[in-house]
C-alpha cells in the first residue's frame, strides 16, 4: 500500500479526462460553477416533484456549504408551485459560541441566516414548508436528531459539499468518525483556516467559531443516497480533495473516502475543480 502522499501525487498527476474515464457514473462534470449550482439544485427540485407525484416524503439532508443553489432551488420552487408540505430538510451543522450556544439569526455568519436569506424568504408563503420540517442541529435538539430522523422513516438523500480535508458536514478525520452521531464538535485548525478565509473577515482567527454542532457521519452514511457537490467557489484548493474522494484509498483521515462503501453515490464537480493544480509538488 502507498502512502497518502504518495497517493496524491499519483492522483493529482491524472488528465481530467482520466478522471472521468476512472470514475465512471460516480461524477458528474459542470462546465462551471453556476451550472454545478444550477445541477444541485434541479437535483433538490426533481427529489421534491417525483416524490410529490407519487404522495411521497421528502426526507433531505442539506448543506450550508455550498449555499449557492439555494436561490435557483426557491425560483424552481415557485415556477413550479412545488409544495413543500411533506419535505424535512436536516441542516448539516451550525457553529456555536464558546458558551455551547448555535449562533443566532443576527451572527454575520450564522448558516441559519444564510439559508433564511438565500432560500427560505425567496419562497412563496403558501409553500406549506412548516419550521419544524426545517432543522438545524442545536444545543436543544442534538441529541434527539438521530430519533427524529428514524420516526420519519430515514433519509432519501443526503446532498453535501467537501471539506478541504474530507469532512462532510463537520465530521473531521478522527478515530471511529463513520460510527458518529450528531454532536457537538471542536472544529480542527484546517477548518477554521479555510473558512474564516472563505468568509472574508479579515483574518480574524481569534473570534471565529472553533465548535459547532454537526450531523454524525452515521446518519450521512445510512441515508439511502449520498449527491456530493465539490467546487473550489474561491482560491484553489479543492482538486486534491475531489481525487481522494474519487480515488483515495478509504479510511478515517478523510471522511468523505468512506462514502466509497456505499451503494448509491455521486459526486459533482465543476470544469475548473477537475483541471489538475498549476504546480505539482
Amino acid at each position: 500500500m502507498i502512502s497518502r502522499k504518495e497517493e496524491v501525487r499519483k492522483l493529482l498527476r491524472l488528465t481530467p479526462e482520466e478522471v472521468i474515464n476512472h470514475a465512471r457514473n460516480r461524477l458528474i462534470v459542470c462546465k462551471n460553477l453556476n451550472a454545478l449550482y444550477e445541477c444541485f439544485a434541479n437535483d433538490i427540485a426533481s427529489e421534491i416533484q417525483e416524490n410529490n407525484a407519487q404522495n411521497r416524503s421528502t426526507r433531505l439532508i442539506l448543506p450550508v456549504g455550498p449555499s449557492g443553489q439555494y436561490p435557483i432551488l426557491a425560483n424552481i420552487i415557485k415556477r413550479k408551485k412545488l409544495s413543500l408540505k411533506n419535505c424535512w430538510f436536516f441542516f448539516m451543522d451550525e457553529y456555536c459560541d464558546e458558551f455551547g450556544k448555535s449562533l443566532s439569526l443576527d451572527h454575520p455568519l450564522s448558516f441559519k441566516r444564510i439559508l433564511k436569506e438565500s432560500f427560505l424568504d425567496k419562497l412563496e408563503k403558501n409553500n406549506d414548508l412548516g419550521l419544524k420540517q426545517v432543522i438545524f442541529p442545536d444545543e436543544s435538539n442534538i441529541e434527539k436528531i438521530s430519533e427524529k430522523i428514524d420516526e420519519i422513516g430515514g433519509i432519501d438523500t443526503c446532498y453535501g459539499g467537501i471539506g478541504i480535508h474530507g469532512h462532510i458536514a463537520f465530521n473531521e478525520p478522527e478515530p471511529g468518525v463513520a460510527k458518529t452521531d450528531s454532536r457537538k464538535v471542536h472544529l480542527n485548525d484546517f477548518t477554521i483556516t479555510i473558512n474564516a478565509i472563505r468568509a472574508q473577515i479579515g483574518g480574524n482567527f481569534e473570534n471565529f467559531p472553533n465548535e459547532a454542532y454537526t450531523l454524525g457521519m452515521k446518519q450521512i452514511l445510512n441515508s439511502r443516497r449520498i449527491r456530493l457537490y465539490c467546487r473550489s467557489d474561491i482560491l484553489d484548493w479543492a482538486a486534491t480533495i475531489l481525487r481522494i474522494a474519487l480515488f483515495g484509498e478509504p479510511g478515517e483521515d478523510y471522511p468523505v473516502t468512506l462514502i466509497r462503501n456505499h451503494k448509491n453515490y455521486v459526486i459533482a464537480t465543476d470544469w475548473n475543480t477537475l483541471t489538475s493544480p498549476k504546480i505539482l509538488i
